[in-house]
């Protein structure tokens, strides 16, 4: 599928976030650690979490739609350990059965995992929290997994990665006594997993921080549990208001999530009001970059939680195309997300690669349409945006990658005014 922007039009109305994509994966995995159903409330129906939820069911899972975003999931049999090789290339996310599988049957053999095409993404510190836990890793190919029992473990990761957190408490939960995790990652998505995962009666304390200390239980039970809202797609939508010199209201914002994407966007001149859990993005925005002390060029650069998120890295370059004024922006953790910049260039931005990991960008330019392919969900996000602020019309290819990340995009763009058509592919 494709997408045909037509650019210019400022995007106003309501509109509401969804579930947070990167809870609902490493949840839905969950469902493996009991036998019990349970109900997970929220999930965003998007390509990610339909290729997880048709994993979980080839490996012997029940599911069952409740509504759009509503399933119930029953792992009373499970009837494989292994991840068909089709499906679980399709998403970087396949990774994440690998610790309740371990957990559950003792073994766990899975391809190499798909996903976006950024850089390098190591694997690294799964094998390592698997191996500190009692397992046996061999690798031959596919990764085979293998443990007579999981016994915890005082384990220190060498990476706050998010997904070997996930996998390391996943597995943890339902070994014999105590396991540490030192140096977790403590996002919002892993802090939805480990309240889930206390709902069916883990014993998990240090919730939101990065040591983690998992007491193992026997057995975990049935539980409804509604996850959080996506704070990237917030922050994309809030750079969307900005840069069509629209006004949106963003509901089920959940803005205790986003402090630190607050004090980016200031940098940029660009603000909004918050009443509960709503933020409203006004029009006119400022619109200029704010230098740091000294008349210094400020820099936007990403770090884990709570630091600044790497997937809003590609929003906020296009952003800063649209503001006056000069900022770095620094992706200091996927080799490739930025080389996507070729793209905003050929459309009229003002902006000098110096690295891999290192633009800056200098606006405010006029974009023009252009002919785009999106290589990972947030570039394609961040070429939506671009393309919806240009002059002209823009013709966007590959959004399957978009679509992987964002639920009902067009229709929901097109609610707040804009000119966006899905079609199919020549």
């Amino acid at each position: 599928m494709k997408y045909r922007i037509e650019g210019g039009f400022p995007l106003k109305g309501t509109i509401k976030a969804k579930g947070n994509k990167n809870a609902a994966l490493p949840c839905i995995a969950a469902c493996l650690l009991t036998d019990e159903p349970v109900i997970l409330r929220n999930i965003p129906n998007i390509q990610d979490v339909k290729v997880t939820l048709s994993i979980i069911q080839d490996l012997g899972a029940n599911v069952e739609k409740i509504d759009n975003n509503t399933y119930k999931i029953t792992t009373s049999d499970i009837k494989s350990s292994e991840l068909p090789p089709e499906k679980a290339k399709l998403i970087r996310a396949s990774i994440l059965f690998a610790g309740p599988l371990l957990a559950r049957t003792g073994k766990a053999i899975l391809p190499p995992p798909g996903g976006d095409v950024i850089g390098r993404r190591r694997l690294d510190t799964h094998f390592l929290a698997f191996s500190e836990l009692g397992a046996r890793v061999e690798i031959d190919g596919v990764f085979r997994i293998s443990a007579n029992k999981l016994v915890g473990e005082d384990i220190f990761l060498d990476e706050a990665s998010v997904t070997a957190t996930e996998n390391a408490i996943m597995a943890a939960v339902l070994a014999e006594g105590t396991t540490v995790l030192r140096n977790a990652a403590s996002e919002p998505h892993v802090q939805d997993l480990c309240n889930m995962l206390s709902n069916m009666g883990a014993k998990i304390s240090g919730i939101g921080s990065n040591i983690l200390t998992i007491e193992g239980v026997k057995k975990l039970r049935s539980t409804d549990f509604s996850i959080g809202s996506d704070y990237m797609e917030v922050g994309s939508f809030i750079g969307l208001a900005a840069v069509t010199r629209g006004e949106i209201t963003i509901e089920n914002a959940s803005p205790q999530h986003l402090r630190m994407i607050k004090l980016a966007y200031s940098k940029l001149g660009i603000h909004w009001e918050q009443e509960e859990n709503t933020i409203r993005v006004p029009s006119p925005q400022q619109l200029r970059v704010i230098p740091d002390l000294g008349g210094m060029i400020p820099k936007i650069d990403d770090a884990p939680w709570p630091g600044f998120p790497a997937d809003l890295t590609s929003i906020m370059t296009v952003v800063a195309t649209q503001v006056e004024g000069t900022i770095l922006i620094h992706e200091k953790m996927f080799e490739s997300r930025m080389f996507f910049v070729d793209k905003l260039i050929e459309m009229g931005a003002r902006i000098i690669l110096c690295d891999p990991h290192r633009a800056v960008v200098s606006g405010p330019s006029r974009l023009r349409g252009a002919e785009l392919t999106s290589p990972d969900v947030r570039a394609g996000m961040a070429m939506v945006i671009a393309a919806l602020c240009a002059e002209g019309n823009s013709l966007i290819h590959n959004v399957y990658q978009v679509e992987r990340g964002y639920e009902d995009l067009v229709g929901r763009l097109n609610k707040l005014g804009a000119q966006i058509k899905r079609e199919k592919a020549d």
